[in-house]
């Protein structure tokens, strides 16, 4: 039987690129806010939810199980990249920095929890910036470095349920619907070993080994695919 993964924010960039390669061998559910989703294909499939609404999480969880019956794999690649400018304080813009990208995750998998089974796989984005403090965006990187700590905290409870719980952080990455100007681009490249920059696709494949049965000696990981960002 087909495994069933479910991606946050798969409508552009990495959560696109993870959704369509995960559909490659699994019934994928993908959501999206605001941008317009490509449209349902092969194996994958769209549903609007707003993350920061507390109760997204049960009505996600409760609509896989509705088209599937089953849920085997959790991409928790919602992200919100705001600045957080040291001069300011703003509650209800920090507060939606850490409703996105650490408490979704949390309430994701509270809500799943009860229907994972042994070899379920939970996979987060994270990003360098989690120990690379970006300039004017401090609590973005502060949600990253909260998002692999609960990582390796939660892969330690779910190991005894044989529940793999990893991340993936992304160095620069350019994506087809916002791309760096080329003089930015360039500098990325300078400071990158591999001298390119990266790829949605170099991040989805990343995703699929970690949710695969390649991977299941594989827990409380932080992969990092940065082509040797800052070296």
């Amino acid at each position: 039987m087909m495994k069933v993964a479910l991606v946050t924010g798969g409508a552009r960039g990495i959560g696109k690129a993870i959704a369509e390669e995960l559909a490659q061998d699994h019934k994928v559910l993908a959501t999206y806010l605001s941008t317009e989703p490509p449209g349902d294909q092969e194996n994958l499939s769209y549903v609007q939810a707003d993350l920061r609404n507390p109760a997204a999480a049960d009505s996600l969880v409760a609509e896989v199980l509705a088209r599937f019956g089953r849920l085997d794999v959790i991409v928790n690649n919602a992200g919100l990249v705001a600045p957080s400018p040291v001069e300011a304080f703003d509650p209800d813009a920090l507060h939606a920095i850490v409703d996105v990208n650490l408490l979704a995750p949390q309430a994701l998998l509270a809500a799943a929890l009860p229907h994972l089974t042994a070899g379920a796989a939970i996979v987060s984005i994270s990003s360098v910036n989690a120990v690379l403090p970006p300039m004017g965006a401090a609590f973005y990187g502060a949600s990253k470095a909260a998002l692999n700590l609960w990582t390796q905290a939660t892969a330690k409870e779910l190991g005894p349920r044989a529940i793999r719980v990893n991340a993936v952080a992304p160095g620069a990455i350019n994506i087809d619907e916002s791309p760096r100007s080329d003089d930015l681009t360039q500098k990325f490249v300078d400071l990158t070993a591999l001298g390119r920059i990266g790829r949605p696709q170099d991040i989805a494949r990343a995703v699929r080994f970690l949710a695969s049965e390649d991977a299941s000696f594989i827990t409380g990981e932080v992969l990092t695919v940065s082509g040797g960002y800052r070296l």
